[in-house]
């Protein structure tokens, strides 16, 4: 059985890419600070013993895999670019409470060490942070390879990019070239069926002002082919795109669309919502990885 650690672990898409695989996964734990995070998982995964908000800072277990997609609004132009630096406080330095975590395993390496992030920490101004990241790994045992990674290019009509680094202990490096891509499925297969609730129809005058804009901070394209990146607030500019809806009206995605477009069954969709609010679910969303860039990254590995 294959035992992986989720450190910001969010709604657990690692677990549910390796569910959906098939693959028998012991998440050794998880650990996560957002209450309403851990609520949904555990309600997702049906957890007999339910995992409780924890802090990443000083944990210590020994997993086959660690999965970390540590906080990612320093590292944002969105964020203001806060930074990562080692003592600077901001949420994204809590990266290296990851290397931490690995020196204090003592003898035991996990085999792979995967982290997401945003294209933005290959940027000439947070660059030094994921240089650093990957050196100290290097002391470590571990071989790192980063790419860059669409989730267009893994069957979800959503243009997220983001970059994966995965290092392997004693290893070569990590062939991305060897991922299993797919063709970008038409975006009417992730939209609900129907006319949605008035609560989605973008009514606020400085969104309205948004529609139709790209290329800026204050933007909310009309959704074609695909949405832009699903975002914590679809409310707010930048957004993942509005849909038309008739007689110059458009609406926001619903949360169960932008699950589906991380590609979360409706089923781990209804138990989530379940115990979240609206809100709540967007944020999840929002925060997570897409499932299939995951099932796609254990099948070169595994």
């Amino acid at each position: 059985m294959l035992k992986i650690l989720e450190l910001f672990g969010g709604i657990g898409s690692p677990r549910v890419a390796l569910r959906n695989m098939g693959i028998p996964v012991k998440s050794i734990d998880y650990v996560e600070i957002d209450e309403k995070a851990v609520r949904s998982y555990n309600a997702m995964f049906k957890s007999k013993l339910p995992y409780k908000p924890q802090d990443v800072r000083g944990w210590n277990l020994k997993p086959d895999i660690l999965i970390h997609g540590s906080p990612c609004q320093d590292f944002s132009i969105a964020g203001h670019q806060k930074g990562a630096d080692p003592g600077s406080g901001t949420r994204s330095s809590l990266m290296w409470e990851t290397l931490n975590i690995v020196k204090n395993m003592g003898l035991w390496r996990p085999k792979v060490i995967i982290w997401e992030n945003v294209k933005n920490v290959r940027s000439k101004y947070m660059v030094h942070n994921h240089e650093r990241y990957m050196t100290e790994l290097k002391k470590l045992g571990y071989t790192s390879s980063f790419h860059m990674l669409d989730a267009r290019d893994f069957g979800l009509p959503q243009a997220r990019q983001r970059i994966f680094t995965i290092s392997v202990l004693d290893g070569q490096d990590f062939d991305f070239y060897a991922l299993k891509q797919k063709p970008m499925q038409p975006i009417a297969n992730y939209l609900e069926d129907g006319q949605v609730d008035d609560f989605y129809t973008v009514k606020a005058p400085s969104m309205l002002r948004a529609i139709g804009k790209t290329g800026t901070i204050r933007r909310l394209p009309i959704i074609k082919d695909y949405c832009y990146t699903i975002t914590e607030r679809p409310d707010r500019a930048p957004g993942s795109g509005c849909l038309s809806i008739g007689n110059g009206k458009y609406r926001y995605l619903t949360e169960k669309e932008c699950w589906r477009l991380q590609g979360y069954s409706d089923e781990d969709f209804e138990a989530a919502a379940k115990v979240s609010s609206r809100r709540t679910l967007y944020r999840q969303a929002g925060n997570s990885i897409p499932v299939p860039i995951f099932e796609s990254i254990f099948n070169v590995l595994l």
